[in-house]
Formats: C-alpha cells, sequence, structure tokens
C-alpha cells in the first residue's frame, strides 16, 4: 500500500508517492502561471491547481502504480488563498495570491480602523498577505462579483473539496485568514463582518490529521485512483516542509529558500509582533513562529525568465565570483517584504552596478542579496526574543543548490543541516502515511522516513566579510524604505 501527497506551490504542483516503509517511490510535477501585474497583481486559476493535481496523479500513478493501493491522500498549499465561490463552490474572481500588493489601501484602513482588535485577536499586524485585506479589495473593486459570494474556501480546500465533496479547513489554514480569533481557533463574527461575511459562509474546522471523505466516482475515474482511497485535510505548505524536514520538537529550526524565505523555529509558545508570523504546529501545543521574506527563490527565478539563462548556468557562474559580488549590491524587494519592515510597497534594485559586472555577478548578487534579507530576519527575531539555535534544517528548491546553501550558511552563521526528501508534498505524503496506519504517529513517521544526507558549515572568515556587507545592505534598505513612500 502507498500514501500520497499533493501540494500546489507558487509556480507549481507536486505529487510525492510513498510506501509502507516510508520510501519515496514516485514524484511527479507540473506548473501553472500566475498572472503578475504593474499593479501589484498576483493571481492564479484555482482551476489550474485541481489540473495540476490530476495530471500529477495520472503521472505518479502510469509509473507502475495502481489506484486502489493508494491508502491515503493528503493536500497542502500556501495559506491566505482565499477562494471565493457561489453556492456551487464555482469561484466569482481569481484567487489572489498572497504576494499581490493591490490590497495596500484596504491595509491601511484595516489598521487605522481595526488594528488594536486584529492584532489582539489574530496575534497579527494587519498585511496585504493575508486573506482579510484581500477580500475586501476584492468587495470594494469587484462589487458585483462579491455579491455572489456564498462560500470561502483556501487554496487546498477548493481542490480537495472536488475530490471529496467536502466543506472544511484545518486550524493552521484558518490562522491564515484573518478572519479566526486565534485562541478560541474560531470564525470571529466581527472579523468577518467587516468584509460582509458570516460564519455560515466559512468552512468548518477540523484538525490536520482529520479523515474528511473518499474520493469522489467522477475524480476516480478522471485520476485512476480509487473511490475507497481515504483523504485527510491536510494543511499548509511551510507546516508541512517544517515538518517533512523534522521539525517536530521544541528547538528544532528550519531555514527555507522557495519561493519566499522563512526562518521558523519550532516552539511551545507564540510571539505576537508587527512582523513575526505565528502558526500553530501540525503537533498540538507547539507552534513554528518566524519571519518572512517575500521573494526568496522567487528573486533567482525572475532573474531567470527576465534575462534568460538557467539555474545550472547561473550556479556555474555566480561560483566563480568572489564572496561580495564585486561590490554588487541586492535587495529582493520584488513584491514589498515582510521582515522586518511590513511594507508592500517596498521595492528593492540592484546598487553599484559598475562595466565589470556581467551575468555571474548578477546570479551571485541575488543569492547574497535573498541571504541577507534572511539575516535581517534572523536578527529581528533574535531581537524580538525568539530563541534560536545554531544549526537548522534547510529546506526549500533554492537550498539544494550548494553555492547557495553555502552562502547562506556562512551570511547566517549557521550549521544547515540537509536531509533527502523535505519538500512540502513529501510532509503531506508522510502524513497520509501516519492517518493511513503506516506509522503510529507523526514522531515516528517522520523518524522512519526523514533520511539526513548532509552538512554544510559556515566559514568563520566568510561570516565576517558578511557581517560587514550587511552593515551597507541595511544603510541602502533604509534608503529604500524612504525613497519608494517619497510622494
Amino acid at each position: 500500500m502507498y500514501a500520497l501527497g499533493i501540494d500546489f506551490g507558487g509556480g507549481s504542483g507536486k505529487a510525492t508517492l510513498i510506501d509502507e516503509r516510508g520510501r519515496v517511490v514516485a514524484t511527479a510535477s507540473s506548473e501553472y502561471p500566475t498572472d503578475y501585474g504593474g499593479d501589484g497583481r498576483a493571481e492564479q486559476d484555482p482551476e489550474d491547481w485541481y489540473r495540476a493535481a490530476c495530471a500529477n496523479i495520472c503521472a505518479v500513478l502510469g509509473m507502475g502504480f495502481r489506484g486502489e493501493d493508494i491508502a491515503c491522500i493528503c493536500f497542502d498549499a500556501a495559506t491566505h488563498t482565499a477562494v471565493l465561490t457561489d453556492g456551487q463552490f464555482v469561484p466569482v474572481a481569481p484567487a489572489i495570491y498572497w504576494t499581490d500588493t493591490r490590497s495596500y489601501r484596504e491595509k491601511a484602513f484595516l489598521e487605522e480602523r481595526y488594528g488594536d482588535e486584529i492584532f489582539r485577536k489574530c496575534r497579527h499586524r494587519v498585511d496585504t498577505v493575508w486573506s482579510l485585506p484581500e477580500i475586501l479589495y476584492l468587495k470594494n473593486n469587484f462589487p458585483e462579483a462579491f455579491a455572489r459570494v456564498r462560500k470561502v474556501v483556501f487554496a487546498k480546500d477548493y481542490v480537495r473539496r472536488k475530490f471529496t465533496g467536502d466543506f472544511v479547513t484545518d486550524r493552521i489554514e484558518a490562522e491564515g485568514s484573518m478572519l479566526l480569533d486565534f485562541d478560541k481557533k474560531e470564525w470571529d463574527e466581527h472579523l468577518l463582518g467587516i468584509v460582509g461575511l458570516r460564519k455560515e459562509n466559512m468552512p468548518r474546522i477540523v484538525e490536520p490529521m482529520e479523515e474528511v471523505g473518499t474520493v469522489l466516482p467522477a475524480v476516480a475515474r478522471e485520476t485512476g485512483l480509487s473511490e475507497r482511497t481515504k483523504v485527510i485535510c491536510g494543511a499548509t505548505d511551510t507546516v508541512m516542509e517544517v515538518f517533512a524536514a523534522g521539525g517536530v520538537n521544541k528547538g528544532d529550526m528550519t531555514v527555507k529558500l522557495a519561493t519566499a524565505g522563512r526562518i521558523c523555529t519550532v516552539d511551545d509558545r507564540i510571539y505576537p509582533d508587527k512582523s513575526i508570523l505565528n502558526y500553530s504546529h501540525l503537533k498540538s501545543g507547539l507552534y513554528y513562529p518566524g519571519s518572512g521574506t517575500k521573494s526568496a527563490a522567487a528573486s533567482l527565478r525572475w532573474l531567470r525568465d527576465t534575462f534568460g539563462g538557467s539555474y545550472r548556468e547561473f550556479d556555474g557562474l555566480a561560483a566563480e565570483v568572489p564572496a561580495g559580488s564585486g561590490g554588487l549590491l541586492f535587495h529582493p524587494y520584488l513584491r514589498g517584504e515582510i521582515t522586518p519592515y511590513s511594507d508592500p510597497l517596498l521595492r528593492g534594485g540592484f546598487l553599484g552596478v559598475s562595466a565589470e559586472h556581467g551575468k555571474g555577478h548578477f546570479a551571485r548578487a541575488v543569492m547574497e542579496g535573498v541571504a541577507m534579507s534572511l539575516l535581517d530576519c534572523k536578527r529581528y527575531l533574535l531581537e524580538k526574543g525568539v530563541r534560536l539555535g545554531g544549526r537548522a534544517y534547510a529546506i526549500g528548491g533554492g537550498a539544494k543548490s550548494d553555492l547557495w546553501r553555502q552562502i547562506l550558511a556562512d551570511v547566517l552563521d549557521l550549521v544547515l543541516v540537509t536531509t533527502e526528501n523535505n519538500d512540502s508534498s513529501f510532509g503531506s505524503a508522510v502524513c497520509a502515511a501516519v492517518a493511513a496506519g503506516f506509522f503510529s504517529t507523526l514522531d515516528e513517521g517522520i523518524r522512519r522516513c526523514g533520511k539526513k544526507t548532509g552538512e554544510t558549515y559556515p566559514d568563520p572568515a566568510r561570516t565576517q566579510f558578511y557581517g560587514e556587507m550587511f552593515v551597507k545592505y541595511k544603510r541602502a534598505a533604509a534608503f529604500y524604505a524612504e525613497f519608494f513612500h517619497e510622494k
């Protein structure tokens, strides 16, 4: 028997199949577009997620596996991405992705009118990344579409509902909506009322590991799955990555280098602060507070898509450039920034460009700039009393680059531990395996499935060099923060 994890990331979806011993036996992935606009737009078509899920499942089963041998499926996706639907669960508008910054006016309104209440109930300060201001933006700018809203779901829940017919979400996903009372774990009537919603518009909140149904006949025919395959709710992609890497106990730390960048630590408490993200862990009583930088690996992808080249080429060229990129500094504020600025209007740039700089300098500058942004995050967390250790699991696609991972270790002065599998679809697959009874607990599941592959140690000389470089990085960041708010 097998367990299947299905993920929806910033630009692609992935399926991971594991067996009863926790071995990855098949994977498949497929990309889908994000509609970006100069006005800060970042939208996705929810049907693209469903098509990606079906395509990836068909691809996995096409590798020699039978649908009736899939015991359980678990879904995950990026949080904050609300899908507003009519009474038949048909989207009334494209899904606003969390990197969308068009709701900055709504953010300002909510902060001025309801800021204290929202922070007290949600444990987060208002920002454009949250569902509440995004929904308010849609209501204010597309009232005809909003008038048709009857049900609100979230990215993974939209797809999973098409598989099972359920109308639920998990407690971690709900925490990312800014519509939930964090302590009570209930939808807040007053916060919902700000955007004209009621509790009956919202999904029932369940545990991530709760079974919510089995595969519907139509989906079974489309994908090759069995109607007897059970489906659990699932959770957000970041908690699945934290779990997949081995973050299951207090003190476990992760550094994420994916579309966004995160530094998280597993703790038994949260740290309410305007620039710290607090979410519950899969394990009851634990949390994974952390920081966030919006455009991490997304910055290198932007460089590739805009100027041409490949990740392999960038790695090779950047490796030939000494630390410091020949004086070229990059700030990765392509779509605003979270920690420590909480500023959707902030923009980045390359500073110090000269005629001597080539593609390798720009590639390395992007890698170093993202690492500097994560150092900004780390220092902020320490200033706020968050307990961080000297070792962290490296997760995310960018961390697969030996060069970029070494830069991260040097800049952050951390030992970075790599594991064989640590993406969110793998974490979801392990959760599905636990729900299927392959393993008795989450701890046993990740202990049996996770395999450490190596460690990357910081170089003291480069750490000192990057520390001096960070001083210049912060001076330039302060200038950007002022410049992009000038009228």
